[in-house]
């Protein structure tokens, strides 16, 4: 496939294309001028920077060829159904002229080239859209040609990667064209029930019945920065309300507040992030032990009580999720999103590996400082943030991964927009989903485990905890004011609740208490995390060959036996 290269005039949707051939140069395409900053750039210089504007950051669209060189190891693309034959279903007067000038001019044979190539090392199946070719509307060719591409990943057991960019359903095809939706759709569905990968792209502009169909089908959705992404158009949306779209307004991170995209990833990043990906999906492979060193702890001085254990659990120097995720799992790729409302901070969650295996890890985060606890709310989680995990939850099941979950929140956010958009039955809905997860589950709790919204990240296999971490109905603040009208007979409540390490473990609501130092901080952590990791590995090793019927099984009778 020849090398072409595509240029933006403009930023905005509605602006025609032009090719660096078009664009007035001197001499011939020596250098462009980028429609943001209006820095003019050496065409040489465009190239080794992936079409992005080195002034201002500007992404110029791509072609497909170029895409497909940028993303595949060198010679191992081969493209695939490049004959399918346009049959203008509905007989639109001078459509098919169009289509062949097109392609003459173009090179191309449709907007969409398809194929399968190694990525990092990693076999991929492979489609990249190209906005040349009628603004990459989906007609019938389009949609086939992406169909196939699915079903040939399907029979090969291959995983699916797609790079949008639409400007929605093909007008000259009508109702035709809208049909490419639903088959293109059911098409990934049977790739997904065969347990494979699917990652979308999706790169500038992304809209109509592309957004609607398989461009947001992705197990994990990924976007170019400030890529426009929508169903409707900016321009439409306005005339239909009557009022001025806020700024950012369906671009890339727009999307990623509102919970729809996983990650935004720099072109120049592409390559890396999903090779990363992709090996993580296949790297389920040999076990690897490894006994780590374990920290010799102290012995404590003093005698603690429940209070001074609620106390220690709140402290400000104290290890959060972050840390521990840092240490123990240093590849970790976060992902964000629950797919409906927003991206809810107080949850963090992604992939990485562990003693040579894929896990999902899922973690309540209460941030290190002032600035970083109001943006995860003082790791108190809304209902996006559950749904988010339940998300990822349900993504480990899919692909047969261990769900390792860090519990550290004084509860769930109890606020009018969290009652609004159903807290309660976002935890409840945790609850009920993870009793029948068919990949093992352990929880850490590593500090607060306040009421609910802990619960909803500890429906699982294990529960282990921290020595100075607490478990409890709910703060021992709330428990005295209801018991007895008193808040100030919090440290009198925090003994009579039940609520520490020690207390848990009598109660066999845990199976393991984690030694701690006195005064557990970052710089001491590892005397921690050590021993969380030699856990993890016995865990992973005695679930290597997991029964899915039987794991549920026993989760079910770990909380069946809570009763009289």
């Amino acid at each position: 496939m020849e090398l072409r290269y595509l240029f933006k005039k403009t930023q905005t949707n509605d602006q025609p294309e032009t090719s660096e051939e078009q664009i007035p140069s001197a001499p011939q395409g020596l250098f462009h001028k980028c429609a943001r900053c209006g820095e003019t750039i050496f065409s040489e210089e465009l190239r080794k920077d992936l079409f992005v504007c080195p002034s201002c950051g500007n992404y110029f669209r791509m072609y497909a060829s170029t895409r497909i060189a940028m993303m595949a190891d060198e010679g191992t693309f081969e493209e695939w159904d490049t004959d399918i034959k346009e049959t203008n279903p509905l007989g639109t007067p001078g459509y098919e002229d169009k289509l062949a000038k097109l392609r003459d001019k173009t090179g191309l044979d449709e907007a969409v080239a398809t194929g399968k190539c190694l990525i990092g090392g990693n076999p991929a199946a492979i489609a990249v859209m190209d906005c040349r070719f009628m603004m990459a509307s989906m007609g019938e060719v389009v949609g086939e040609k992406i169909t196939r591409m699915v079903e040939k990943a399907t029979e090969q057991k291959l995983p699916v990667i797609i790079f949008t960019a639409s400007g929605g359903a093909r007008m000259q095809e009508g109702i035709v064209s809208l049909m490419q939706m639903a088959k293109t759709s059911a098409a990934l569905k049977r790739h997904s029930d065969a347990g494979l990968l699917y990652i979308t792209v999706l790169t500038d502009p992304t809209t109509g019945g592309v957004t609607a169909s398989f461009a947001m089908l992705g197990d994990i959705i990924l976007a170019e920065p400030e890529a426009l992404i929508g169903f409707a158009g900016p321009r439409v949306i306005e005339q239909t309300i009557g009022q001025k779209l806020p700024a950012g307004f369906q671009r890339s991170e727009y999307l990623k507040e509102h919970g729809f995209v996983d990650d935004i990833v720099a072109r120049s990043d592409m390559k890396d992030y999903i090779g990363r990906i992709l090996a993580m999906h296949e790297n389920n492979g040999e076990f690897k032990e490894v006994k780590y060193k374990e920290t010799k702890i102290p012995k404590k001085t003093g005698k603690l009580t429940p209070w001074d254990r609620v106390m220690i659990s709140r402290g400000k120097d104290r290890p959060v999720a972050e840390d521990y995720i840092e240490d123990i799992f240093p590849d970790f790729i976060e992902f964000h999103g629950d797919r409906y409302v927003r991206d809810d901070q107080a949850i963090m969650g992604g992939i990485a590996t562990f003693a040579g295996r894929t896990v999902t890890v899922i973690a309540e985060s209460k941030g290190h400082d002032t600035k970083e606890n109001v943006v995860r709310n003082f790791g108190m989680p809304s209902p996006d943030g559950y749904r988010k995990a339940l998300r990822l939850m349900k993504q480990a099941e899919k692909f047969g991964r261990p769900v390792i979950c860090f519990v550290d929140t004084p509860g769930a956010y109890c606020g009018l927009e969290a009652e609004e958009r159903g807290q309660g039955e976002a935890i409840a809905r945790n609850l009920y989903e993870m009793s029948s997860l068919k990949v093992p589950v352990l929880s850490v709790i590593i500090s607060e485990a306040g009421s609910g919204g802990a619960l909803a990240l500890a429906v699982s296999d294990q529960i282990w905890m921290l020595e100075n971490s607490i478990y409890a109905i709910l703060s021992p603040e709330g428990y005295a004011s209801i018991l007895w009208k008193d808040s100030k007979r919090a440290n009198e409540a925090a003994a009579e609740m039940k609520l520490t390490a020690k207390d848990m473990l009598e109660l066999g609501i845990v199976e393991k208490v984690i030694d701690e130092p006195e005064d557990l901080k970052e710089e001491n952590l590892d005397a921690v995390t050590s021993r969380i990791k030699n856990g993890l590995t016995a865990f992973i090793k005695d679930n290597l060959e997991f029964d899915s019927e039987a794991v549920i099984e026993a989760r079910y009778q770990r909380y069946r036996k809570f009763g009289a």
